[in-house]
């Protein structure tokens, strides 16, 4: 061809026709030879020419509107009529074909006419030719056959559901003919494919579930559900567009999960109740792992497990109160040990549970709090669990308690009580309680292990605060300065020899402050203990002249030789028990009166140390009525005819009971603790309603005691009457701060 003569638009484009015939021939398949650089170079150039020539010979227009014709005609005349002979699976590997074709004719054509992109269409701001090659396919191949290739696709999808071999990549080419028709948007694949698809799914999965929930356990369920949400994920990957995975699984999860959530957790024998009841540990792991991927899918499974804990609990306090309820004192106290360790063990059990089972969520750890936290708060045979657990510690720290354990377990099981002791709402009451027996432990040298006792502070402090255990750190502390004490104080007698007593004395001295309070009585002391108290004052007062001593003589012991006929026992007793038997060294025989006049002491201490003398073991004094309890009426004589085959023993106080004390002081705490606490609250706010004190007040305390609301609303009324706040005039229900 000549470059320089004008080329008209018809001979020009029977030149491209040949190009395009040639091209159509090697996609259908016909023998025909490839274009070579030559044919390409003599098509592009002819494009060119027939754009640059000046108009009005310039046909980039009618060659733009050529180059869509040329698709259509060929898409109506070979593609359409292809596609619309075949059905189903071959429909689709004809419209594979078809599409992969359409694709090299697109890319081919817009080389030939590529000068139209550079220039005519950047211009006039047209599709591009890609954009209109692609489209013409999405007009005509696409918008025709679309449902048809969408109704084969679901068909294949379910097939393969019901476990037959299919083509997958045969899917994933048809597939990604949904995405590539967006050129860049997603609305085909969307709209045209994935909408119905998902219906097809859910309605799939619907069918199977109805059958499954009335035929299957919960376990059979869960592994079903678990497998069919792993190969929807499987046909994601090999398939369908990523985007589609999170929405069929939400498809497949509802109607397996949501649907039938109820009915399958509480499948009368094979429920999350029985899961949980035969710690079936695997299938609640799964449970988890199915229904944690569902919105509050997780609440009605930790509500069970709530209940579940609770009930068993429950259980645990109500065997102990039929035990306590069928057995003596002695037997009583082994069984609260027992029913302690019972309740550590559960703990250990649902703590695991929370775990290995529910991976450790909050939500599962809300649970099993608010479930001890019902049953640890009850009471058992009369006891609070404050007292039980206190009574559980000393068991473990006394010496002689009811195990033997190595340090690894006594710290473990240390460890353990403190958790417990986190569900405990009266924590105060357990920390007086504690504080009472780690002074028996203490000042009766029944303490095994000094570290024990340090370590098991620790831990509670970390718990509940230094303020919880300050008085019981310096407890300990008092005892460690008290031995330090007596060492000085054998010096001091070992350096004034004449004003030694005679008799071995150590003294404990201890700060008010920290111990509980104790019944500091006027006894008379007998002259022989009279001396001990005048000496060791003396040394005192060398030591420091501001601190005044309160002798606690209930608390000391004394070890007294009795000299009986048959022959003379060590007898080991309290201060009390010393003092009455050594009045007995000047008279044979004292009547009641005469005993309470010479020691000065209260009837009920009087009674309690005469009856442990003369009507308990050992009847070191003999009591003229022979009834059981002693009564201002009797009168007693020394036994010279005891005897024993020990020479030496210990004649115990009747207990008193403590617990009745315990709770009085810890109700009177409280009282200061309310004061102190609205006092607190009303100096920062100055004017606040009733119902916002009793809110901010129960917050500030519940870390010690869950105040009731009674008792709060009592204090406030003293703190009127005692003008710290006043109410307000116009509305009873506000309080004002009194400066």
């Amino acid at each position: 061809m000549n470059y320089h003569k004008t080329i008209e638009l018809d001979e020009g484009w029977d030149f491209m026709q040949r190009g395009i015939t040639k091209l159509k021939k090697i996609l259908e398949g016909l023998p025909e030879s490839q274009f070579s650089s030559e044919d390409y170079m003599m098509l592009y150039t002819t494009i060119y020419n027939m754009c640059t020539q000046k108009p009005p010979h310039d046909y980039s227009q009618q060659l733009y509107d050529k180059y869509k014709e040329a698709f259509e005609e060929y898409i109506n005349a070979m593609v359409l009529p292809c596609l619309k002979e075949k059905h189903d699976e071959y429909m689709l590997r004809e419209l594979v074909r078809r599409w992969a074709n359409h694709k090299v004719m697109v890319r081919w054509l817009s080389r030939f006419f590529h000068y139209l992109d550079r220039y005519f269409i950047a211009r006039r701001s047209l599709p591009g030719l890609n954009e209109v090659g692609l489209t013409c396919f999405r007009e005509l191949v696409y918008q025709e056959l679309k449902s048809k290739v969408r109704d084969a696709v679901i068909a294949l999808i379910d097939q393969e559901r019901e476990g037959e071999q299919i083509d997958r990549a045969l899917l994933k080419n048809v597939i990604d003919i949904f995405v590539e028709i967006g050129m860049g948007h997603m609305e085909y694949y969307e709209n045209d494919f994935e909408v119905d698809m998902l219906k097809d799914s859910a309605a799939y999965y619907s069918r199977k579930a109805s059958n499954w929930i009335v035929e299957d356990t919960c376990p059979d369920y869960m592994l079903k559900a678990e497998e069919c949400l792993k190969k929807e994920r499987d046909r994601v990957s090999h398939y369908l567009h990523s985007s589609s995975e999170h929405k069929l699984a939400e498809k497949v999860q509802n109607e397996l999960l949501v649907v039938y959530s109820t009915q399958l957790l509480e499948k009368e024998h094979s429920g999350c109740h029985a899961l949980l009841r035969d710690d079936k540990v695997t299938d609640l792991n799964r449970m988890y792992r199915l229904f944690c991927k569902i919105t509050k899918g997780l609440d009605p499974i930790a509500n069970i497990f709530k209940q579940h804990v609770t009930a068993e609990g429950t259980a645990l306090v109500q065997q102990a109160e039929d035990v306590a309820r069928n057995k003596s004192e002695n037997a009583v106290g082994a069984q609260e040990q027992v029913f302690v360790r019972k309740v550590i063990d559960l703990h250990d059990k649902y703590i695991a549970y929370v775990d290995c089972c529910f991976a450790n969520h909050s939500l599962f750890h809300k649970a099993l709090k608010e479930a001890f936290e019902i049953f640890c708060n009850k009471q058992v045979s009369g006891c609070s669990s404050a007292e039980l657990l206190a009574s559980f510690c000393d068991n473990i720290l006394k010496k002689g308690g009811s195990e033997k354990l190595s340090d690894e377990a006594i710290e473990d099981r240390l460890d353990k009580v403190v958790k417990l002791l986190a569900y405990i709402g009266d924590k105060d009451l357990f920390a007086e309680f504690y504080r009472k027996k780690l002074s028996r432990r203490l000042l009766f040298d029944k303490s095994a292990n000094d570290d024990h006792e340090r370590l098991i502070l620790t831990k509670l402090k970390q718990q509940c605060g230094g303020q919880f255990t300050s008085k019981m750190e310096g407890m300990v502390t008092d005892l460690t300065l008290a031995r330090e004490n007596q060492n000085h104080f054998e010096e001091y007698l070992s350096k004034n020899q004449h004003v030694n007593p005679g008799i071995d004395l150590t003294v404990t001295v201890l700060t008010t402050g920290f111990w509980p309070s104790y019944k500091s009585s006027d006894l008379s002391l007998p002259v022989e203990m009279v001396k001990c108290v005048e000496v060791f004052k003396e040394f005192y007062q060398t030591k420091t002249k501001h601190r005044k001593l309160t002798w606690i003589y209930s608390l000391g012991t004394c070890n007294i030789n009795g000299k009986f006929e048959a022959k003379t026992i060590e007898l080991i007793v309290g201060t009390y028990q010393a003092a009455a038997l050594l009045l007995f060294n000047s008279s044979d025989k004292l009547s009641y009166s005469e005993i309470k006049t010479q020691l000065n002491l209260a009837d009920d201490d009087l009674v309690r140390l005469l009856q442990s003398l003369s009507c308990a073991k050992y009847k070191i004094l003999n009591k003229e009525l022979t009834t059981k309890a002693v009564t201002p009426n009797d009168s007693f004589e020394f036994n010279s005819k005891f005897t024993d085959r020990m020479r030496r023993i210990r004649i115990p106080l009747p207990p008193l009971d403590e617990r009745k004390r315990v709770v009085e002081d810890v109700d009177k705490d409280r009282r200061y603790a309310i004061d102190a606490s609205i006092v607190r609250i009303m100096k920062s706010r100055k004017v606040l309603g009733h119902q916002q004190l009793v809110m901010e007040c129960v917050e500030q305390l519940s870390r010690m005691f869950k105040p009731d609301f009674k008792a709060i609303k009592k204090r406030v009324e003293d703190l009127i009457t005692r003008d710290y706040l006043e109410r307000d005039k116009e509305n009873p229900n506000l309080f004002r701060y009194l400066a």
